[in-house]
C-alpha cells in the first residue's frame, strides 16, 4: 500500500479535544480545511511536548526577530468548539517535525503515522522506499495567531484530566488510588 500524505494549508480549525471520562480520555487532533478533514489519534505526552515545543519556537522567533513583530503579537486564535463527529481516526501520531517558513511567516506541522517498523525519524516526501511501507503523513501549514491559540485550548484540555493526589502528586482515580506516601494504604 502507497503512501497517504494529507495537506492543509491554513485550516479552517485545527483543535485537540478528548473522548471519554477523566483517567480514561484518548485525544485526538483535528483538522479541517475547506476541501477535507483529518482526526488523528495522540498520546496526552505528545499534546504536551508540542504545546512546550510550539510555544518555545513562537519565542524563539520573537527573540531572534525572525517573525513580522506584528504578526507575533496578534492575539490566539482560539477555538473551543467541541470535535466534529463522528471521529474517524486517520492514524495514530507517531514523529512529529516542526519548522518555520520565514516567507509566508507560516509554522508548519509535519506528522508521520506511527507503524510498526521503527521509523525514528520523519521520511521526507520523495524519500520513500519504494520496496519499504512508509508510514502516512500530514502537513499542516498554520498562522502564528493559529498556533497561539491551539496551545492555549491545549493546554487546558490537558489540565482538564483528574486532579493530583495532594501528597504524591500522582492523579486519582475517582475510587482513590494506593498512595506510595501512605505506604500503600487507598486515599
Amino acid at each position: 500500500m502507497s503512501r497517504i500524505v494529507y495537506r492543509h494549508s491554513k485550516p479552517l480549525r485545527f483543535i485537540v479535544g478528548t473522548v471519554g471520562e477523566p483517567g480514561d480520555r484518548a485525544f485526538f487532533l483535528q483538522i479541517i480545511s475547506e476541501s477535507s478533514s483529518n482526526c488523528i489519534a495522540i498520546e496526552k505526552s505528545q499534546v504536551q511536548a508540542l504545546v512546550e515545543r510550539l510555544q518555545l519556537m513562537i519565542r524563539e522567533l520573537r527573540r531572534n526577530k525572525l517573525a513580522n513583530l506584528d504578526i507575533l503579537n496578534q492575539p490566539g486564535i482560539r477555538d473551543d468548539g467541541q470535535l466534529e463527529y463522528p471521529i474517524t481516526e486517520d492514524f495514530k501520531a507517531g514523529v512529529i517535525a516542526i519548522s518555520y517558513e520565514q516567507g509566508n511567516q507560516n509554522i508548519d506541522l509535519q506528522i508521520q503515522a506511527m507503524s510498526e517498523e521503527d521509523f525514528s525519524e520523519l521520511v521526507e516526501e520523495g524519500d520513500e522506499d519504494s520496496d519499504e511501507e512508509t508510514p502516512d503523513l500530514l502537513k499542516i501549514s498554520l498562522s502564528i495567531p493559529q498556533v497561539r491559540g491551539f496551545c492555549e485550548r491545549a493546554t487546558s484540555v490537558v489540565s482538564a484530566g483528574r486532579i493530583p493526589c495532594p501528597f504524591c502528586g500522582i492523579p486519582l482515580n475517582p475510587d482513590g488510588h494506593l498512595c506510595p506516601r501512605a505506604n500503600g494504604y487507598r486515599r
